[in-house]
């Protein structure tokens, strides 16, 4: 056991992040059984970078000192999310057993939105008082703990925040001068209350190592370092790709068969009920493809030309929303242009189909004339369907969105819905239109 435990231990000091994606994929008792035989320097690298869905039942396993020892040896933004997945009973035992500095600091935390810069902000942030002198102000940095220097903000007597010192121009001055007119007054800060979404893409513009939060009366509260930043925007990306194909949000490669289950058996149900609904329409021309064994085989063509075009669509409109590219107002303009667009592709696919299908039965045997009535319906079909996948994969998250729900939450699924129904009725309609010239 000797050799093993020092090679786990090895794991997570050279490779933090992947030994926390294997703990976060092992069972929950296994995760226990190899939490209990790291040392807590060890303990507290995999607990910080692991997710506080996989960390919670473990904390939660571990007596009430044991417990406020790790949390609050943890970053409090990291302590304070973990005890956002606890029970509330519990969770107010172990606040009321810890010093009450770092209670009051986490209980701050705990009442921001988890969508909000408050929530990811780092509230350990070292300011410098605009009365300071240059001399006063090198002290307060050299006294200041490394984790909370990030820029050298200023604030004034009530806290809030007034500006930021370059670093520069405070060594270069004389000790004996008033920091005040180094004081940058121009500098960027975000509200508590901002979306984590605006707050990555704000990151993501001014390119910055950390910005300053401010709370309503413009107190310095905090700061987003910009790899949180990155790390929220990452997780946000993978967490909407998962959603959108009815996955849940905290299953990962390697999770639990239980918790894969019940995230996805409710959205598989669902789907089910759609893929009836599309077999409905089928069943509804069942007498024409009775008579046309060619258009069963036909198909899938058309729905899958839908589906693919309806997700290139979906793509695109998602991104537009998470990066604020899509404003009020742009919906219509948006919907034109993939109305436009979806039909100018139809028509293109439409032409190499029907080309493909025409010569198709041509030498399997059938007449011209049935060649050119199976190229024509599935020629409109596949135009039809293609314009109203493409219009599908704009409108579907958008309406989620006017709902207040997630865009992101199962778009493909509903998406997959209308471009079967729509295609299937489509190319059996036409044919059922033009069932003369196909017979």
């Amino acid at each position: 056991m000797k050799p093993l435990e020092s090679l786990l231990r090895s794991f997570v000091e050279l490779h933090p992040d992947e030994a926390a994606r294997a703990f976060e994929n092992l069972e929950l008792i296994e995760r226990v059984r190899l939490f209990k035989t790291l040392p807590k320097r060890i303990a507290l690298t995999l607990l910080q970078r692991s997710g506080p869905h996989t960390v919670a039942p473990i904390i939660a396993g571990l007596d009430n000192e044991r417990a406020n020892e790790f949390l609050t040896g943890l970053p409090p933004r990291v302590a304070s999310s973990i005890l956002s997945h606890s029970n509330v009973d519990y969770r107010e035992a172990l606040l009321s057993e810890m010093s009450p500095n770092v209670a009051k600091q986490l209980r701050a935390l705990s009442n921001y939105a988890g969508d909000t810069a408050g929530a990811m902000m780092e509230p350990r942030v070292a300011s410098l008082s605009q009365d300071f002198t240059v001399q006063q102000a090198t002290t307060a940095i050299r006294k200041a703990p490394r984790e909370a220097l990030h820029y050298l903000y200023v604030t004034n007597r009530d806290g809030a925040l007034a500006g930021v010192i370059n670093m520069r121009d405070l060594l270069l001055a004389n000790p004996r001068d008033p920091i005040a007119p180094l004081v940058q007054t121009a500098l960027v800060a975000i509200p508590d209350s901002m979306p984590s979404v605006d707050v990555v893409q704000t990151m993501r513009e001014k390119r910055f190592l950390a910005l300053p939060v401010v709370d309503s009366e413009g107190h310095l509260v905090g700061v987003v370092k910009q790899a949180d930043a990155l790390k929220m925007g990452q997780d946000t990306a993978f967490d909407d790709m998962q959603k959108i194909v009815g996955a849940g949000v905290d299953e990962r490669a390697l999770s639990p068969i239980s918790m894969v289950v019940r995230s996805r058996l409710p959205w598989l149900y669902i789907n089910l009920l759609t893929a009836f609904m599309a077999a409905a329409v089928i069943g509804a021309f069942e007498g024409v493809i009775a008579k046309v064994a060619a258009l069963a085989v036909l198909l899938p063509v058309v729905a899958g030309q839908g589906g693919n075009t309806g997700s290139q669509s979906l793509a695109v409109v998602m991104r537009g929303l998470a990066l604020r590219e899509i404003l009020p107002g742009m919906t219509r303009q948006l919907l034109r242009k993939e109305l436009i667009s979806g039909i100018i592709n139809g028509v293109a696919v439409a032409i190499v189909t029907s080309a493909a299908v025409f010569v198709w039965r041509l030498i399997a045997g059938d007449s011209t004339i049935a060649c050119t009535g199976l190229a024509l319906v599935i020629g409109m079909a596949m135009i039809v369907n293609m314009a109203a996948a493409a219009t599908s994969g704009a409108i579907i998250p958008i309406v989620l969105q006017s709902f207040g729900r997630d865009p992101a939450q199962s778009a493909a699924i509903f998406l997959t819905t209308v471009t079967d129904i729509v295609g299937f009725a489509a190319f059996l309609g036409f044919a059922s239109l033009l069932m003369p010239m196909i017979v």
